[in-house]
This record gives C-alpha cells, sequence and structure tokens, in this order.
C-alpha cells in the first residue's frame, strides 16, 4: 500500500459532545466519505527529552513548534508497518513529513541509534532532529479511537472524530495495548479539521448554528500538565 509521507494544512481542533457529533455526522453524509483507514485505533509513542524540553516549549505556545513521534494503526507486532513521524507547526500552518518502517526498525533508530535501510529527504531531516536534541527518549505513549473522513470533492480536506483518548507514562511500547489515564470526559469527542484552504459553507453553517467554537487542544500537551507535570512538581521521577 501507498502511504502519503508530506503534509501541509492548517489544523482545526474542536472539543463537541457525542450528542453534536451524531448531528455533524448525519450532516457529512452528503459531502464526506470515510478514508482509508476509516475507523481505526491510533497509537503513539512521542518521544522527547529526559526534561522534557520539546512540550515545555510547545506549551508556552511558539511561533514555531516540532515533535517527533511513532505512529501505528492498531496495536502494533514486531512485523507491523508504522510510522516515524516528524511534526512541525509554524505560523498556524502545521508541516508533517514521515517515513514508514516496521515496529521493530523503528525502535531501534530511535532508540538504539541503528540507522534504517531507507534513505531520502525525509530521512534526513529525521537523523538531523535525532541528532540536535541528543538525549530523545520515549516519554509518552497515547492511544485513541479514530473515525477519519474526506471530501468527496477535495481529497486534501479531512475530518477526524477522536475518542477515547488515553495516555501512560511507563510501558511505552506500542505492542503493549491501549490503556491508561483518559484525557476527555465520557460524553466528549475531539474534532479535528484538516485543510489546506478554508472550511466549506456546510461546515462552516453547522458550526456556527451549533455554536461550536475553535480550541486549541495538544493531546501531548494535555497529557504533560495532567500526568506528567505533577509528578515532576512532586519531585518523582518521570518513566
Amino acid at each position: 500500500m501507498k502511504y502519503q509521507n508530506v503534509f501541509k494544512r492548517y489544523e482545526l481542533k474542536y472539543l463537541i459532545t457525542r450528542d453534536q457529533q451524531k448531528l455533524l455526522l448525519r450532516v457529512m453524509n452528503d459531502y464526506m466519505e470515510p478514508d482509508q483507514f476509516g475507523r481505526s485505533t491510533i497509537c503513539n509513542i512521542y518521544f522527547d527529552t529526559p526534561n522534557k524540553i520539546l512540550i515545555r516549549r510547545s506549551n508556552e505556545k511558539p511561533l514555531y513548534k516540532e515533535k517527533l513521534r511513532i505512529r501505528s494503526y492498531g496495536i502494533a507486532t514486531s512485523e507491523t508497518t508504522v510510522f516515524v513521524e516528524l511534526k512541525k507547526k509554524y505560523n498556524s500552518v502545521v508541516y508533517k513529513r514521515r517515513i514508514s518502517l516496521v515496529e521493530a526498525e523503528a525502535m531501534n533508530y530511535l532508540i538504539d541509534g541503528i540507522h534504517p535501510p531507507i534513505e531520502g529527504q525525509i530521512t534526513k531531516e529525521i537523523d538531523y532532529f535525532l541528532k540536535f536534541y541528543q538525549s530523545l527518549e520515549p516519554s509518552l505513549f497515547m492511544s485513541y479511537e479514530r473515525k477519519a473522513f474526506f471530501s468527496k470533492n477535495d481529497s486534501n480536506f479531512r475530518m477526524t472524530f477522536d475518542e477515547n483518548i488515553l495516555c501512560r507514562d511507563y510501558d511505552l511500547n506500542l505492542k503493549a495495548g491501549t490503556y491508561g489515564s483518559s484525557l476527555l470526559a465520557d460524553d466528549m469527542v475531539l474534532l479535528e479539521i484538516k485543510t489546506s484552504m478554508g472550511i466549506p459553507l456546510w461546515l462552516t453553517n453547522f458550526l456556527s448554528e451549533n455554536k461550536l467554537y475553535k480550541t486549541s487542544f495538544s493531546k501531548y500537551g494535555n497529557a504533560y500538565k495532567t500526568l506528567i507535570l505533577p509528578k515532576l512538581l512532586g519531585g518523582i521521577k518521570v518513566a
């Protein structure tokens, strides 16, 4: 299967209720359809320095920020294809570049420094990132259930719904299963609108009519504040 590896877009986030999600899904039937992953369980491991410099800088909301993670669709095995993703945000525009490896190669690459059998510009960028932040290590596991859709008229316009967002700062392994502390109330869903242009009129009307407003919600940022930061302030070593 061929994967898209380069993304440039705006990402707009909204916290909505499950009832609002049901209403929106009905409206979307005329304009959107499920993407290749459709409904999936997404698992991520975020990498950071021991003192969490990447997420601390990100939470300061600078003009430019960056992060590195490994992502799998579903609980991985050593032979599962996963994505090593370098995600940057500059002046509200999100740039994501990634390479695909099997899980064992990806972990050997990022943790043990064993270079994968893949070359190219994106690999060079990840190499530079690893060299610049020399002490990167697994920092957080994050999983969520996602429903993903793309526009019938523009495949670059996407909408995703993330539910059951779980995180943990131990057992940092894509093969270990999905469990941990919840970041959202049971009746809430995170809607993300991903677009390189604007928002279509039908969606603008829905958001306005239902008084839904854009919010700032970083999954890793919120997990840091609720799970990791209290331990750091309490003098407990983070796993």
